[in-house]
């Protein structure tokens, strides 16, 4: 199978990093082709403007949803986006790894799908969600938390379903992805070595069973 893991962490010593190589060693050992978008260490940028296209619909007035449909239309998508692009549209499963920053997704991987999840190449009037345009592929996001899983809670910080129902509902399942159930892991900067090692053992049992893992509906 074909995977595109995104990661999203400044730090390369971070466990979000080690994280990222297990997947991919586990992968990879697995007979799986993988390929990678390393955020911070790409430098991608996550201001979108002009820049994002190379062709121009409307030179008075810049609309982006409407710039973006019309360089599906034309190839007129940046060559860094279109690399992006090409990454989503290969892969059988994407998996974010990222840590949860102000309860939802860092600012730079906001970024990327701002100017990649393009109108007109990744969703349309009428083409979202069972009908989306990325339909027939999975999403599997990998986070983790600085505060404790007690906190998760509605009377506190919220659900990690109602944290990410705007991740998983509103960016992955409206372009047609069906998302797996998310991997979570709290407190991350509190837990000693042996608790990270096992983790990580874990993490690669699942990775290697991943594809027979049913998915989960968030919208209704």
């Amino acid at each position: 199978m074909k995977i595109l893991i995104v990661i999203a962490h400044p730090e390369p010593k971070s466990f979000n990093v080690a994280m990222y190589q297990q997947a991919i060693k586990t992968l990879e050992e697995n007979g799986h082709e993988v390929k990678t978008s390393d955020l911070y260490r790409m430098n991608f940028s996550p201001v979108s403007d002009r820049g994002n296209f190379t062709t121009v619909k409307n030179t008075a007035y810049f609309n982006q949803q409407a710039e973006e449909h019309f360089a599906s239309e034309n190839n007129g998508f940046a060559n860094d986006i279109l690399a992006e692009q090409d990454k989503v549209l290969w892969c059988d499963l994407m998996i974010w790894q990222f840590p949860l920053w102000w309860f939802s997704v860092p600012a730079l991987l906001k970024g990327w799908v701002d100017k990649v999840f393009a109108m007109g190449k990744f969703y349309e009037n009428g083409r979202i969600y069972e009908n989306g345009l990325l339909k027939g592929k999975k999403a599997l996001l990998s986070i983790t938390t600085g505060g404790p899983e007690k906190n998760y809670v509605t009377t506190k910080y919220g659900s990690t379903d109602q944290i990410l129902h705007p991740v998983q509902t509103g960016i992955l399942e409206f372009v047609g992805f069906s998302v797996l159930p998310v991997e979570i892991h709290f407190s991350i900067e509190r837990i000693g070595h042996e608790e990270r090692k096992e983790i990580l053992q874990k993490w690669s049992k699942r990775i290697k069973n991943i594809f027979t893992e049913p998915v989960i509906t968030t919208y209704k």
